[in-house]
């Protein structure tokens, strides 16, 4: 009986998303619990690829110490090969946790539309 009734939730949450999203565990709403619906685009798989000679993993964010910039990604550009994309200013914290501070860098980078996946701008959007 329990399996049914786990059966019978897991069915109900596939179908309870709108054409084009997917549900990703679940969030309060109210007093009740909801499927989290995200878009499809925005359920980057996370693979892994060849840069260099050496395996990386795509599309995560990850700190450079030594690097030119404070952060790195690698992706893959509209041809297909995969790039070493570096943002961030280092040693500067950003306050995105402040709405004034967000709303400006917000408007003042474009982060409406950030452009495709291999350019800074995209990342560094995505990180405010």
């Amino acid at each position: 009986m329990i399996k049914l009734s786990l059966l019978l939730n897991e069915i109900l949450q596939e179908k309870s998303c709108w054409k084009g999203y997917i549900a990703r565990g679940t969030k309060k709403k109210g007093d009740r619990m909801v499927p989290n619906c995200v878009p499809l685009e925005e359920e980057e798989q996370l693979e892994e690829a060849e840069y260099q000679g050496r395996k990386v993993t795509l599309n995560k964010p990850f700190l450079t110490p030594d690097g030119p910039k404070k952060r790195s990604v690698y992706v893959k550009n509209a041809k297909g090969n995969v790039v070493k994309v570096n943002f961030g200013q280092k040693g500067v914290a950003i306050k995105k946790h402040l709405p004034k501070h967000r709303k400006s860098y917000r408007a003042r980078h474009g982060c409406s539309n950030p452009g495709p996946k291999w350019k800074a701008n995209y990342w560094s959007c995505k990180a405010w």
